[in-house]
């Protein structure tokens, strides 16, 4: 029994050696450290507050992370644009937001963002995409989905077979709008269609600011449904600049830029083996979550 213990934890350690081994591999050279990088941050997932990743729940786009690698490349003076590659279906309105705010800052600093699009870049993803300086889809990616959508479940009918009867005290009218207990009134839904379409003229300014030049609004209303795009077809339609692969998206950041020749690549998020094992095993239970979102 002791001799297995003993050789688990050598082979542990074997592990753990060779995951920092490959992990400096991909970390850049020192000597490069003046030269004029071009840094990748990936957006892949669902956007969110805060990071869930798990195998239960999948990979999600932690908002404060990105905002942190944002500020990062905008501060470093060794990177000289930045590539943001967006693979994501959209996510809660306030993390785009926040995620779009942060680029804008980081254009001001002078230094291009060019939007790398993925398989899917969509809502919330295509919002990000307009606070950059350049939009590169593949053709055959999925984006637009131009909209916002509020969900909630009513199992009120569920309640009643099961004998269960739910006991609200409140200090106002509206203080559970949204409870799954219950049907919604006229007015509440009056009342949360409001702030849906609120959020919906906020992603159509977004859009106009970031295609200023590029799309009109009278262009941009009968496309803003909630559809979703080909490239090809965004390309048409004026919802992005080109067509192009990550590394055709890399080209374009440097030609943006000034830089000739080769330029070091430098993935700011990339995360090393030894945090993806750990990050793939902890599985989540969600808690208590807010009756009602806004998702783009």
């Amino acid at each position: 029994m002791k001799k297995r213990i003993v050789i688990a934890l050598l082979l542990v350690f074997l592990l753990i050696l060779l995951i920092m081994a490959v992990q400096n591999i991909g970390q850049p050279q020192a000597g490069l450290a003046n030269v004029g990088k071009i840094g990748v941050i990936e957006v892949s997932g669902t956007i969110t507050g805060t990071s869930t990743s798990s195998l239960l729940q999948g990979t999600t786009a932690d908002a404060r992370y990105i905002m942190s690698l944002i500020r990062q490349a905008a501060s470093r003076e060794d990177i000289k644009a930045v590539v943001l590659r967006v693979d994501s279906p959209g996510g809660t309105s306030v993390a785009a937001q926040e995620i779009g705010v942060e680029l804008d800052k980081l254009r001001a600093t002078g230094k291009p963002v060019v939007t790398s699009m993925g398989d899917v870049c969509a809502s919330g993803g295509y919002w990000i995409a307009c606070s950059t300086d350049h939009i590169m889809a593949n053709p055959a990616t999925l984006t637009g989905s131009i909209g916002v959508i509020m969900q909630m479940q009513n199992i009120q009918g569920l309640y009643e077979k099961l004998g269960v009867k739910e006991i609200v005290i409140k200090s106002g009218q509206h203080k559970d709008i949204g409870s799954p207990y219950r049907e919604l009134s006229p007015e509440e839904q009056q009342i949360l269609q409001g702030i849906v379409q609120d959020s919906y003229q906020q992603f159509i300014d977004q859009v106009l600011k970031g295609r200023e030049g590029k799309l009109t609004r009278e262009q941009l209303m009968p496309l803003a449904d909630g559809r979703v795009f080909t490239g090809t077809q965004a390309k048409d339609l004026g919802l992005v600049d080109s067509l192009g692969d990550y590394y055709d998206a890399i080209e374009q950041a440097k030609i943006m830029a000034g830089i000739e020749g080769e330029a070091p690549i430098e993935v700011l998020n990339r995360q090393d083996m030894w945090k993806r094992l750990v990050s793939s095993l902890n599985i989540v239970f969600p808690g208590n979550q807010p009756t009602v979102k806004l998702y783009y």
